[in-house]
């Protein structure tokens, strides 16, 4: 099974036990623009600006979306240190599995194969929100419908359409991914000078500082309630928007030079958008001078479009994050599908031969359709929303196992990159002795958040609460328990005596390459 004339990549893939099988044509171009695009300040900072503004107002955005970018970007110093070692598509997965052990690599799949299938279902389930309301720009009949059901069968075909994007051109999606980082970057840069030519009026600077308490909690926008519980709600909008990094992992195996290329993409990928995401937020922010009609909408950000601009203008800035978020959901399902194809090579997905198959492209179809397909069941709550509003809480609550989902599976491999000490053998990438310092911050970090995102995001949502609406709970420690318990008994009754991590699918590696990596 040795496989001689094998490039740099794949002798380098042929170390870590695979053979290469994925069709490597990436550049490291298309590698950084992959989490470019899931990352997307197209999706992200629109979809969820209205929990931010809820949530600690002006603040929260100004302040708060430097602030938690900061300690994203010393996550992903952390994960880029750990691909350059291991470039594969298993990413953060075979990680762990090979730091720590086979239950370490179990939970972490798990959780980031979760958290992949939740931030593709988010991000389509957003474009499809913004969709509905360009085509009811255009169709006063489509505008007068029902919005929840309009949107989840709009939800419905962006997934087919990306399902089969992915199926039936590997290179179209490489070059797609290369545009759509000059659509986020030259998209991003008209709406904003929209928002400063556009609007009659802006706001001051002051306004960045003023601080909003509109969910419910507490009394104001003073005192502990909010410093401690409201305003960290608010910093959900940075943290999810800035995540899906991990994609330049998943992607390795088919990217040229990955051991740098994958490593430098994915805190750029990051940097990158911080900046440009901040820049847009702080547009949004001048042109909301509208308060009352922003508020009226529950902090949507088209309040913000519709109120300050021409109908023709909202209109194009709609459009323009409609098509970026499309783009940012192609990518997340190509993401989604190459570690559930990973974790399936490694067997731990149930039918898990199914789903590592590759067709005649080297295209691993079953993976795509399969996580489409849950990604589509995942989301079905949000057919309902509370009395009164047209934004379901289902929404918000999928952005939170998004989160949550990703961000603890990738704190375990970097507190077990952290335990291992000096005994890392690192790649051509290395943070160096800054790993400690930025290893723990980024653990503490991470637990942080995840506490905060399980929370109740409106009093509504709080079992014994006068004003108590199934409709109105965060669902998302419930779905993140029940996966966790669920992962937790299957390892303990089955999986422990079968599951030994990652399978070596190459029995040789070529001559005199024969040291392994780890």
């Amino acid at each position: 099974m040795a496989q001689p004339n094998l490039d740099d990549d794949a002798e380098r893939l042929a170390q870590l036990g695979y053979k290469q099988e994925l069709s490597r044509s990436w550049s490291g171009f298309s590698n950084f623009a992959i989490s470019f695009s899931i990352i997307s300040i197209l999706a992200g900072c629109f979809t969820t600006f209205g929990q931010a503004w809820n949530n600690g107002g002006p603040l929260a955005i100004s302040v708060g979306w430097p602030l938690i970018s900061v300690f994203i970007l010393i996550i992903g110093f952390c994960m880029s240190e750990l691909v350059s070692a291991y470039p594969t598509a298993g990413g953060i997965y075979w990680w762990a599995a090979k730091l720590g052990g086979p239950v370490h690599g179990w939970f972490t799949g798990w959780l980031n194969l979760i958290g992949l299938i939740a931030v593709t279902a988010s991000v389509d389930y957003g474009c499809a929100t913004f969709l509905n309301i360009v085509i009811g720009r255009f169709s006063d009949g489509w505008a007068g419908g029902d919005a929840l059901k309009q949107t989840f069968a709009l939800f419905a075909v962006i997934l087919v359409l990306h399902a089969l994007i992915n199926i039936f051109s590997h290179r179209l999606i490489s070059f797609l991914q290369n545009v759509s980082v000059w659509w986020h970057v030259f998209g991003a840069a008209l709406v904003v000078l929209i928002l400063i030519f556009g609007p009659s009026k802006h706001q001051n600077v002051g306004f960045l500082f003023e601080q909003f308490n509109h969910s419910g909690f507490g009394s104001g926008s003073s005192g502990p309630t909010f410093w401690l519980y409201v305003l960290p709600l608010g910093f959900l909008l940075t943290q999810y928007t800035i995540t899906g990094f991990d994609a330049c992992a998943h992607v390795s195996e088919e990217t040229h030079g990955a051991a740098v290329t994958a490593a430098k993409g994915l805190w750029k990928s990051i940097f990158y958008s911080a900046i440009g995401g901040w820049v847009l937020l702080l547009s949004f922010l001048f042109a909301a001078t509208d308060i009352d009609a922003i508020n009226k909408e529950g902090g949507f950000v088209g309040a913000i479009f519709t109120s300050s601009l021409t109908p023709s203008l909202a209109t194009v800035v709609f459009g323009i994050s409609t098509i970026g978020q499309f783009f940012c959901g192609m990518s997340c399902v190509t993401s989604m599908s190459r570690m559930t194809y990973a974790f399936s090579r490694d067997g731990a997905v149930p039918g898990w031969r199914l789903w590592s198959q590759v067709d005649k492209n080297k295209t691993p179809v079953n993976a795509i359709i399969a996580g489409c397909a849950v990604a589509l069941l995942l989301t079905l709550p949000a057919l309902y929303a509370p009395e009164g509003t047209t934004t379901p809480v289902a929404f918000l609550a999928v952005v939170s196992i998004a989160v949550i989902g990703l961000y603890l599976a990738f704190l375990i491999p970097i507190w077990l990159r952290l335990r291992m000490g000096d005994a890392f053998r690192p790649g051509p990438w290395t943070l160096g002795r800054r790993y400690k310092l930025f290893g723990w911050i980024a653990v503490i970090e991470i637990a942080v958040i995840s506490i905060y995102f399980v929370l109740p995001i409106s009093p509504a949502g709080v079992p014994g609460n006068k004003d108590f609406t199934l409709t109105s709970v965060n669902y998302a420690p419930i779905a993140v328990g029940a996966v966790l318990i669920g992962i937790a008994l299957w390892w303990t009754l089955s999986a422990r005596h079968w599951f030994t991590g990652p399978r070596r699918t190459i029995e040789e590696v070529p001559a005199g390459n024969a040291e392994t990596i780890g």
